[in-house]
């Protein structure tokens, strides 16, 4: 009896093991190799058959006590980001969301002290029109492409506006080419259309790389936001060197513009490389293999009504609201100071930094130190979800701060007072203000996706990339009141 069972054990034992390697040629297995010496050495290298990429467990002649094992191969630990590709990738198209804005306000004086100067009302208000001209058409695209698939999906949105933008490049280094001295008007509406035009297609491309970032573990996010940090303060050398290499304004603009259209080529080029990414394609379709895993979410998502199906946009705004009120007073103080304040904010002390003390303690320190709070954010992530409103809020105390230094807007008498007479107390508030503004812009973009749903992560991270630009709106729109506010005629009776 005793030999019988073993008999029968024996053949079950065969059975499985016969059973397993039929469908072993199906099998990748690491750190093995296969020998077939049944076939020798005339047998073909590349055989003429699809190569299969599913465990044999997977096929369905097995019994469903074998087909129990289905679930090991999803229970390997998902691909590395190696060499950090990716985050380089979205950080240089983080690069490139900002190119366009920081290009046309670091070329402040080639505008206003070159191509304007027969246009002084023009040249005085040129800050405040390139930012309207810059932000609201940002503003309608970025909320108009979280409702409406503009142009189909990430991919058409993201190459075809990149596609324009450089068109667009190319029509300013041509305006920068003829002389425009007997016709500065014209050239003024020119530049703004055209600006008007190009943001308004960066904003499709802005709002489409959050998307694809919040598809990712936060810190990619993060990468985006770090590589806009980077953008101000590459484009600040770039100006610098095409006004140290070239002895005239004309010449320097158009090397400047050419480069910035040259980083737009590079978004273009390095696009196409994300899918062969092994890293980003499992992260891309994780939503897809998590339905696939659970048969019950996926029939329960076919098998819901239509209304179902709609993106919650009530639920991910009530989700996220914290977090989308972060990233819009962060931008909103920002957007109210720099450059429009910041940029007009004279030495007290004759001669300090020479002629490059706007070029350095406006735009290249606000823009390297906000590079540098992108970093730290990165690093240490503090305050928590719970307490970056009372970061956030404080930097509402910049505003008056900023209009107390010695700020002089063209064209106007300032009336009130200097408090803030030192130039280094001065230099040290605005390292204060683009490190706060990078460290908080960078918390809020990482935690708002996280405030909801992973199938609903990118929607979230489009429309906190839309309050970005809403902050962004309404910070301009507050700094043209600033001119008036230090040139009130109360301040003089004080």
């Amino acid at each position: 009896m005793i030999v019988g069972v073993m008999e029968m054990s024996h053949q079950g034992g065969a059975e499985a093991e016969s059973l397993l390697r039929s469908e072993r040629s199906g099998v990748i297995m690491p750190g093995q190799r296969r020998w077939d010496v049944s076939e020798g050495e005339k047998a073909p290298f590349l055989r003429n058959e699809p190569v299969k990429l599913t465990p044999a467990w997977e096929g369905s002649n097995l019994p469903n006590d074998t087909l129990n094992l289905k679930g090991i191969a999803m229970d390997l630990a998902p691909p590395k980001d190696k060499w950090n590709l990716i985050f380089f990738t979205l950080m240089l198209h983080g690069l490139g969301t900002l190119t366009a804005w920081n290009m046309f306000i670091t070329a402040k004086d080639y505008f206003v002290n070159y191509k304007l100067l027969n246009a002084p009302t023009l040249a005085d208000d040129f800050m405040p029109y390139v930012g309207w001209a810059s932000q609201v058409p940002n503003l309608l695209f970025s909320w108009f492409n979280i409702f409406v698939k503009i142009g189909g999906n990430l991919t058409t949105r993201i190459v075809w506006s990149l596609c324009i933008e450089v068109l667009i490049f190319v029509a300013t280094v041509v305006l920068a080419m003829v002389d425009s001295s007997q016709w500065p008007v014209v050239f003024f509406w020119l530049t703004m259309i055209s600006v008007f035009f190009l943001n308004g297609f960066n904003a499709i491309f802005q709002n489409s790389v959050y998307g694809v970032a919040a598809r990712l573990p936060p810190q990619y996010t993060g990468a985006v936001v770090l590589g806009s940090n980077i953008c101000g303060t590459l484009v600040v050398f770039i100006n610098w060197a095409s006004d140290v290499f070239t002895k005239s304004y004309r010449t320097s603009a158009i090397y400047y513009f050419i480069a910035g259209m040259f980083v737009l080529l590079i978004c273009f080029d390095t696009y196409f490389a994300l899918p062969l990414n092994r890293f980003f394609r499992y992260h891309e379709t994780l939503q897809e293999r998590t339905l696939r895993v659970n048969p019950a979410l996926a029939a329960t998502n076919q098998n819901a009504s239509p209304s179902t199906q709609r993106t919650p946009y009530g639920l991910i705004l009530q989700q996220s609201i914290v977090q989308l009120y972060n990233i819009f007073i962060v931008f909103f103080v920002t957007l109210a100071v720099f450059p429009a304040v910041h940029s007009d904010i004279q030495p007290v002390t004759a001669g300090f930094l020479g002629n490059n003390f706007v070029r350095l303690t406006c735009f290249l320190t606000f823009n390297f130190t906000a590079m540098i709070g992108n970093i730290t954010a990165s690093l240490w992530q503090f305050p928590s979800p719970r307490w970056l409103a009372l970061f956030t809020s404080l930097r509402l105390l910049f505003i008056p701060l900023f209009l107390l230094c010695n700020y002089h807007p063209r064209g106007r008498l300032r009336t009130l007072p200097v408090l803030i007479d030192n130039d280094w107390v001065y230099w040290a508030m605005a390292v204060l203000l683009g490190w706060s503004s990078g460290h908080g812009s960078s918390l809020g973009m990482m935690y708002v996706s996280g405030t909801v749903a992973p199938e609903h992560a990118s929607t979230a991270g489009m429309i906190g990339g839309a309050t970005l630009v809403t902050g962004i709106v309404v910070g301009i729109s507050f700094s043209i009141f600033c001119p008036d506010i230090v040139s009130l005629a109360l301040w003089s009776n004080m």
